[in-house]
């Protein structure tokens, strides 16, 4: 009895320890699993396992590689087009492509694992989604509403400013290091029941959840749309479109903007706050909107 206790309060110590240190996990789990063998409070067995989850918290800060980014970022993809048909429009299609690439190369990650790729979909909702890989995703509903190509170019360069200061990592990471922690509970509670095992692995499980709702439903946090807005402004400016689109995009929006309704709705702030936040940004001699640029929207998207 007295032995179970003290493998339990040791691999609660473990854990404690685990949660809250940042770096060098993996030398401390290692330590502490070769006390506890020394110590007669752990088996091999169990040491490794400490050992491995001090690894894998302590991997769970590091970068992102580029093909993991790649990685997730399909996994993520799948979920959208789970939830979205493709609009089948070859012209339409390659038109926001050659726009996307021209403003992705302008940003500061202008090269990725497997490059930028942009899709329409088939959608009346307002909604646009970046994927970690650099797959981005524009609804019909929301190309209609830009009356322009700078306006289209507004939506895209956000969505790509989205890609390049990381923030759906940001969110999966959460991911990752509550997965490990989770594994390190479970790592402790070897010993437990199978009924206090079930409930363990349903936290993690909700870990997930919680991630998948804060990409797809919840949304980005207010900074990450500021950080977001600001750098598309830049991005724009850098090719010679007219950053003053997104205000006038994003007035258009607010015209039509229902805090209940779906898409961006439910996960952005109001288009007034976000035109407040960037009014500052744009400049007397930013570029302006030009008849032919106009002209090739109508062409390639007026039928959208």
């Amino acid at each position: 009895m007295i032995s179970r206790i003290m493998k339990t309060l040791f691999a609660s110590v473990l854990v404690g320890v685990i949660a809250i240190t940042c770096s060098s996990l993996g030398a401390i789990s290692s330590v502490g699993a070769t006390i506890g063998v020394a110590t007669g409070v752990l088996d091999e067995r169990q040491a490794e396992g400490i050992r491995r989850t001090g690894e894998l918290t302590e991997r769970s800060f590091e970068e992102f590689t580029p093909e993991q980014e790649y990685y997730l970022g399909r996994a993520v993809s799948a979920r959208i087009v789970a939830e979205y048909d493709f609009y089948e429009d070859e012209q339409a299609n390659t038109y926001i492509n050659n726009i996307g690439m021209i403003l992705a190369y302008a940003s500061d990650r202008p090269q990725l694992f497997a490059d930028y790729r942009f899709q329409i979909l088939d959608s009346d909702e307002l909604n646009a989604f970046a994927a970690p890989s650099g797959l981005v995703f524009v609804t019909r509903g929301m190309l209609r509403l830009a009356g322009s190509e700078d306006e289209v170019a507004s939506i895209l360069a956000h969505e790509i400013a989205h890609i390049q200061h990381r923030h759906g990592l940001e969110s999966i990471r959460t991911s990752r290091v509550t997965a490990a922690l989770t594994s390190a509970a479970l790592t402790g509670a070897q010993f437990a029941t199978s009924s206090e095992i079930r409930e363990l692995t349903a936290v993690f499980e909700d870990s997930i959840d919680d991630v998948t709702q804060t990409l797809f439903t919840a949304g980005y946090s207010r900074r990450s749309e500021t950080e977001a807005d600001v750098t598309a402004v830049e991005i724009m400016r850098r090719v010679g479109y007219d950053p003053r689109s997104l205000v006038r995009f994003l007035e258009r929006m607010q015209d039509q903007w229902n805090p209940d309704g779906p898409g961006f709705a439910q996960t952005h702030p109001s288009p007034d706050s976000r035109i407040n936040d960037i009014s500052s940004e744009i400049r007397p001699g930013d570029p302006r909107e030009t008849r032919g640029r106009t002209d090739r929207y109508h062409r390639y998207l007026g039928g959208i």
